[in-house]
C-alpha cells in the first residue's frame, strides 16, 4: 500500500543535450527548450494539485534552474531548496565534452550504449590533461561537499552514481519523507536513474534500457519502507514523452548521412 508520494524530475534540456555531448559535471546552463519544458512541468504539477515543503537539487545549475522555474510556475518560489553533490550527474570521466553520434561512429553503438547505460561499466578517467578538468576541480562549489575534492569522483559507473547517492538518500532525503514533508527531487538523467534502481529493485541488466526524458514529472508512490508500491508514472502527454525518449535514445546512435 502507498503511504508516500515523491515527485522525481531530470532538468530540463541543457546546451549540451541539445548539442548530444557527454555534459556531466561541466556546468552548463539550460536551454531555450530546457527552460520551457521547466516552465511546463511546473504549471502541469500546479493544475494537479501538486504542492511541496522541500525540494533537493544537486550542485549543478541545471538541476537547480530547474527547481526554480518549477516552483516559479507553482507560485511556490518560498520552498527551500537544498543542494547536494551527492545528486549530480555521473561523471563520464575522460568522456565530457564529446559528441555521443560522432563516437557512435568512431566506436560503435553498442559501445556507446555500454558507456551510457550499463551499470557496472566506469569510462576512462580524467586527468589533468583533459580540457574540462580544472573547469571542474577548481570550481568553488566543490568545496562545500561533505568530502574533499580529492575525494570526488573522476569517472563513474551507475553503481558508483549509487553508491554515493544511497548515503544521502538514507541519511537526508528519506527523513523527509517520513516526516511527512512533501519532496521533489530535481536531479539529472543518471542520479535519477540510479535512485530508480534502488526504489524499484531493477535489475543490472534491465538498468540499461530505463531512460528518462528530459522536464517530464515522475511520480513515484512508496511503502513505509520507502521502496516502489506501484510502477513509476511518467505525468503528462504520454505521446510526447515516447517521443521524448526515443530522442535521449538515439543520442548514442549514428546519425544518418544526409
Amino acid at each position: 500500500m502507498s503511504k508516500y508520494k515523491v515527485i522525481l524530475l531530470r532538468h530540463g534540456e541543457g546546451e549540451w543535450n541539445k548539442e548530444n555531448r557527454f555534459c556531466s559535471w561541466v556546468d552548463q546552463k539550460l536551454s531555450t527548450d530546457g527552460v520551457k519544458e521547466a516552465q511546463e512541468c511546473g504549471r502541469l504539477l500546479r493544475k494537479q494539485g501538486y504542492t511541496f515543503d522541500v525540494v533537493f537539487t544537486s550542485l549543478l545549475s541545471r538541476s537547480i534552474h530547474t527547481a526554480w522555474l518549477v516552483l516559479e510556475a507553482m507560485r511556490q518560489e518560498w520552498v527551500p531548496v537544498v543542494k547536494s553533490w551527492r545528486l549530480n550527474e555521473r561523471h563520464y570521466g575522460a568522456l565530457i565534452g564529446l559528441n555521443r553520434a560522432e563516437m557512435a561512429l568512431n566506436h560503435g553503438e553498442q559501445q556507446v550504449k555500454v558507456w551510457r547505460r550499463s551499470y557496472n561499466v566506469t569510462p576512462p578517467p580524467i586527468d589533468q590533461s583533459h580540457p574540462y578538468f580544472l573547469e571542474i576541480y577548481n570550481d568553488r562549489r566543490y568545496s562545500t561537499c561533505d568530502v574533499s575534492k580529492e575525494e570526488l569522483p573522476r569517472a563513474e559507473s551507475l553503481k558508483q552514481v549509487l553508491d554515493r547517492l544511497l548515503p544521502y538518500w538514507d541519511g537526508t532525503v528519506g527523513p523527509e519523507i517520513r516526516s511527512g514533508r512533501s519532496v521533489l527531487i530535481s536531479a539529472h538523467g543518471n542520479s535519477c536513474r540510479a535512485l530508480l534502481k534502488h526504489l524499484e529493485g531493477i535489475s543490472d541488466s534491465d538498468i540499461v534500457n530505463v531512460t528518462l526524458p528530459t522536464g517530464t514529472p515522475i511520480l513515484l508512490e512508496l511503502d513505509e519502507n520507502l521502496r516502489s508500491v506501484k510502477p513509476r508514472q511518467l505525468l503528462g502527454d504520454q505521446v510526447k514523452i515516447q517521443a521524448a525518449i526515443k530522442m535521449v535514445e538515439d543520442q548514442g546512435k549514428v546519425k544518418p548521412s544526409a
